[in-house]
């Protein structure tokens, strides 16, 4: 561990703690040779801890990020020292405070001030969605920003940015800061560009209104119901980049950039097409317009307690009992019927507990069935849903009597991964492998379930089926480790489910084997987090030698009938 005055990499002096965290600490340093300050950012290793492993590495994320950029809102990386027991990042040292502490000392700031430093923040994010990938910030807030004493702000820890990748997975763990984040920071989708305009919306609201989202209880409202000396462009503008479907918001910083410049011409084209609509309403009616107003107003004080309320109930604390989750959830459900969210939240609720019975699938379903035809059938958000529902039964249903089940499991399956193959548009991430699932599901509905077409499955339809797999194991390498671990436990029960009619129809055992050993390495090589994760990779390896060990039983006792069989001819002969 790092000491006032200690030396460090042979050049650095140590002179004064300045920030700490739970893992690292942050000093001022001295370099000797340079005669020129730096910060040294220390991150202590703890060992195996899977929480302190994850910090060690969003830091060295942060890092590795930072280095590569070069853009004078963002402070620069200019060594890292990898050591036994601490990981130094050496980087700019940046003088000034944090808007959060300016927010903490003055309170909300004045219009001109929070959009030049929106700008500003325009520009550093325009920078990190240009580059190829684009880097999406994902943690915007006043604590991140420093304001230096020249009026620049400058944009640091960047622990949670990720790279964006087209065909990337829904984000499927929580991270940012809640109150600044937006809905799909929270796994119904992917994070994207769009993702950081809202969080930047977030903090312009914070800053002109000085109400911190992350205080329990808060409900959004626009600015000026604060202030309402505030421009009512402004309040447009926020109110646009904090809307809840990211298609609703600016599609790139450089639209909000323009809006921004533009909000006074904006506000003079509003006022007067308002005193149009308002000269209007005058004549036809006084009473009209007072009923007219009235309703905005308890519309629009309904819509933002329905919203702060459906986002309170999707995001409640990961130390929330099981019943409260899932209780939580449905009510969710009530309010937004058709935002696929609460859905998700809830099928990870089942997933979490390992648990998805009858009851869960009725309570799931009720809510389903009842609210589907209100689901735009196609949607990217529909096809995830449908994807989701449709891993949780081929992977988790219990049956009734309590027993795994696995062709009962495919048929349950079944309709939803039927829905993606006939509806889900290509822009859906997880088409292909959503596809092969769909494919496996079919086999089983064609000859399996169907118990009269049993022995019409040839030699060529089970190599076929073993070909989707196949195709399934390729489509799953980008995906997260979750995602592949689900694929490799199906895999093992098909094989293991289907041993006998395989033997039967010939087809040839070491493919069968090599498959088996392929997932069953495939799974133990993955690093897995996620609890839900680390279940799949315990029920693999666990059942793994008694699945193994049943098929090479099926095919080294069927040769064993058939030689008997062979050697009663001959003494018949």
């Amino acid at each position: 561990m790092i000491k006032i005055h200690d030396i460090v990499d042979g050049k650095y002096e140590i002179l004064k703690e300045i920030g700490h965290g739970g893992m690292s600490t942050v000093y001022l340093a001295m370099d000797k040779n340079l005669n020129k300050q730096w910060a040294v950012k220390e991150i202590r290793k703890r060992g195996n801890d899977k929480n302190d492993q994850a910090v060690v590495n969003s830091l060295l994320v942060e890092a590795g990020l930072m280095k590569k950029l070069d853009h004078p809102a963002l402070p620069r990386i200019v060594d890292i020292i990898n050591s036994e027991e601490t990981i130094c990042i050496i980087m700019e040292y940046i003088e000034g405070e944090t808007l959060e502490k300016i927010l903490e000392k003055y309170g909300a700031q004045p219009e001109d001030v929070v959009v030049e430093w929106a700008m500003q923040l325009c520009d550093v994010l325009m920078y990190l969605h240009s580059q190829k990938p684009p880097i999406i910030y994902r943690d915007m807030k006043p604590g991140n920003i420093m304001l230096k004493p020249e009026g620049n702000l400058k944009l640091f820890d960047f622990g949670i940015a990720r790279e964006y990748k087209e065909k990337g997975l829904a984000d499927t763990t929580v991270l940012g800061t809640k109150g600044y984040c937006p809905p799909e920071q929270y796994g119904s989708r992917q994070t994207d560009s769009r993702s950081d305009i809202y969080a930047l919306g977030m903090t312009m609201h914070h800053l002109l209104t000085g109400k911190d989202p992350r205080v329990a209880g808060y409900e959004y409202a626009s600015i000026r119901q604060y202030r309402p000396e505030l421009s009512g462009s402004l309040e447009r503008i926020i109110d646009k980049c904090t809307a809840l479907d990211p298609e609703n918001r600016y599609q790139s910083c450089s639209e909000l950039i323009y809006a921004l410049q533009n909000r006074e011409h904006d506000e003079e084209k509003y006022i007067k097409k308002q005193k149009r609509k308002l000269g209007t309403f005058i004549t036809l009616s006084a009473m009209t317009v007072v009923f007219a107003l009235t309703g905005t107003v308890l519309h629009f004080v309904a819509s933002g307690m329905n919203r702060s309320n459906y986002e309170s109930l999707i995001s409640v604390s990961e130390a929330t009992s099981y019943s409260d989750k899932v209780e939580s959830y449905k009510k969710a459900v009530s309010i937004y019927p058709n935002d696929t969210r609460a859905y998700m939240k809830l099928l990870e609720a089942f997933e979490y507990e390992g648990t998805f019975g009858k009851e869960q699938n009725d309570a799931f379903l009720a809510l389903y069935n009842k609210n589907q035809s209100g689901f735009e059938v196609g949607s990217d958000e529909f096809s995830e849903l449908n994807y989701k529902v449709g891993m949780m039964y081929f992977n988790y249903y219990i049956s009734e009597s309590g027993e795994v089940q696995f062709s009962e499991r495919v048929q349950k399956a079944y309709p939803f991964f039927k829905q993606n193959y006939e509806n889900a548009s290509d822009s859906f991430a997880e088409k292909k492998l959503s596809d092969c699932y769909y494919q496996i599901c079919q086999f089983y509905k064609t000859y399996i379930l169907a118990n009269t077409n049993v022995e019409e499955a040839s030699k060529s339809d089970y190599e076929t089926l073993l070909d989707t797999v196949d195709t399934a194991l390729t489509e799953v390498e980008d995906a997260g480790a979750y995602d592949q671990l689900t694929l490799y436990n199906g895999i093992v029960m098909l094989l293991y489910d289907q041993r006998s009619n395989l033997k039967s129809a010939n087809v040839d055992e070491n493919r069968i084997l090599t498959m088996m050993d392929t997932v069953h390495e495939a799974s133990q090589n993955l690093s897995v987090n996620k609890e839900q994760s680390k279940k799949l990779q315990e029920e693999i390896h666990n059942y793994f030698d008694e699945y193994r060990g049943a098929v090479e039983r099926t095919y080294s006792n069927a040769e064993i009938v058939t030689g008997l069989a062979e050697t009663e001819e001959e003494s018949d002969g």
